[in-house]
């Protein structure tokens, strides 16, 4: 029962007007944000960090929270209309779903998307609440050697999952091990690496790295290398669905929530796998005139088991997010440099630390999911007319609102040059394929790392046998050596039988 008390305690936190209200604004500021293609959610938190520095935690928290989920509930709408997914979670939604739309029924669509989001989201919610505070318990009895593992897997699993190359994704992670290492040593206070810069002496912001590598490269590049957005000719229906929409979608929702919240709660990166796995899933299930539909008018379980997929996956992250301090994809990166901005360093001692935080934290997500139903269902005449904003004004005005944020900080036109180099690059890894989460989450996890690891040799008094006479520390090295080397393995041997 005390879960639940404190949950009642997270209500009361997060019921306040204020907080109701940042909520509100995250989730609409998210749902919009999701609706433009090209912007995705890790783009929006990385832009709107730097103003919240003056707001109380809780609320910053709140907010950010609202802006993950609801640009996660805003992507399909793009997606639908106009066959231009602004995140790659929404891409298999694009598959069926503007194939409905341009046969008449982007209504019932968007409906079975928003619906499944919400189902997806509030189960998703129920595991958080239920089984957070387990795996915080669990951790807290973890040492150095099992940490540094841990993070060692997290460096493994988002490197190798997101991107198409596990080689360039290494290459990304240690551009961000390498930022880390700027400033103080914070174990002897030596500086390293700042080439004489006073600025650097405390690191690299991670504010300025998220909003140069996400909002910065993503403006240029679209002004670079992308044309103008089409508007869509797909005729708008009401958004509604018929009793066999919801025959056919209900056991979907539910397979694509259990498909998803799996790769939410395991620090593996990503909701592509989920979201394929889901469709495949629908797929092979269907039969007669549903299956002739997959591919050619649209098939109603294709856009609804991706939807909750996507939506269990993107709220069960914040299990390891808040519980081991571990992000698996681009936004939870940036949400971890949230909350250190604040000082406040997610792990299995945050539910003691911080449980008022905490609590009030996983309460909006249940509020939040209301509101993101209530804001898709009446409001997408509202999101579809967002679609029509030229690209140059929009994103003119995000590298201003990036400008002005980031010189806001520390009043230095010394961060203004960091910002659009770490721009720069953020762009030329977008033109070559880098994916960019590696490089965040090298550079959060990074120093910690090296606390652990050092931490670690120091309890096996200079030997790195540690590692090895610990059966957790042991059990994480075999499935790091297992991600790394499985997926040669097995295209190796498909090779062979060719």
């Amino acid at each position: 029962m005390e879960v639940w008390d404190l949950l009642l305690q997270g209500f009361a936190t997060a019921g306040t007007p204020v907080n109701l209200l940042w909520a509100f604004v995250g989730c609409a500021l998210g749902t919009a944000v999701g609706v433009l293609p090209g912007i995705g959610p890790a783009t929006a938190v990385a832009m709107l960090l730097p103003i919240t520095t003056q707001v109380e935690a809780t609320a910053s928290m709140i907010f950010f929270a609202g802006i993950y989920y609801g640009a996660m509930y805003g992507g399909s709408t793009t997606s639908i209309l106009l066959n231009t997914p602004g995140e790659t979670a929404t891409m298999v939604t694009a598959m069926e779903g503007n194939k409905m739309a341009k046969s008449g029924r982007a209504g019932a669509a968007l409906a079975t998307s928003a619906i499944g989001s919400f189902v997806a989201g509030t189960i998703a919610t129920v595991l958080v609440t239920l089984f957070a505070p387990v795996v915080a318990e669990f951790a807290v009895k973890l040492g150095p050697p099992e940490y540094f593992m841990l993070m060692l897997l997290a460096f493994t699993t988002v490197s190798a999952v997101l991107g198409q190359s596990t080689v360039r994704g290494l290459t990304a992670l240690f551009i961000g091990l390498a930022i880390g290492l700027v400033g103080m040593d914070q174990i002897t206070g030596q500086v390293r690496y700042t080439g004489g810069v006073p600025e650097l002496l405390d690191g690299v912001e991670i504010v300025l790295v998220a909003v140069g590598l996400f909002a910065v490269a993503e403006a240029m590049h679209a002004v670079l290398f992308e044309g103008k957005v089409v508007e869509t000719e797909n005729r708008m229906s009401r958004v509604t669905m018929t009793l066999s929409d919801w025959k056919r979608s209900i056991p979907a929702w539910l397979r694509g929530t259990l498909i998803g919240a799996p790769f939410g709660c395991i620090p593996a990166g990503g909701t592509e796998i989920p979201t394929f796995l889901s469709y495949a899933t629908e797929k092979k299930l269907a039969k007669g005139e549903n299956l002739a539909e997959f591919g050619t008018k649209g098939a109603i379980e294709g856009v609804a088991g991706p939807e909750a997929a996507n939506n269990a996956t993107v709220t069960a992250a914040m299990i390891p997010l808040l519980t081991l301090g571990i992000p698996t994809s681009n936004t939870t990166a940036i949400l971890l440099g949230a909350f250190q901005n604040y000082g406040i360093q997610p792990g299995p001692q945050l539910f003691s630390s911080s449980a008022a935080l905490v609590w009030a934290l996983i309460a909006s997500l249940y509020i939040g999911n209301v509101m993101l139903l209530v804001l898709n269902l009446p409001l997408v005449g509202l999101w579809v007319k967002l679609l029509k904003v030229p690209k140059p004004q929009l994103y003119a005005g995000i590298l201003i609102f990036a400008t002005v944020g980031a010189y806001g900080m520390r009043q230095s036109a010394f961060d203004l040059f960091l910002l659009y180099g770490i721009g720069l690059l953020g762009l030329l890894m977008r033109r070559f394929n880098f994916p960019t989460a590696p490089v965040l989450v090298g550079m959060i996890l990074g120093p910690l790392a090296e606390a652990q690891l050092r931490n670690a040799i120091s309890i096996g008094e200079g030997s790195a046998m540690i590692f090895l006479q610990r059966p957790m520390s042991v059990t994480i090295l075999v499935v790091v050596v297992v991600i790394l080397l499985l997926p040669r393995l097995l295209k190796w041997h498909s090779e062979r039988l060719r």
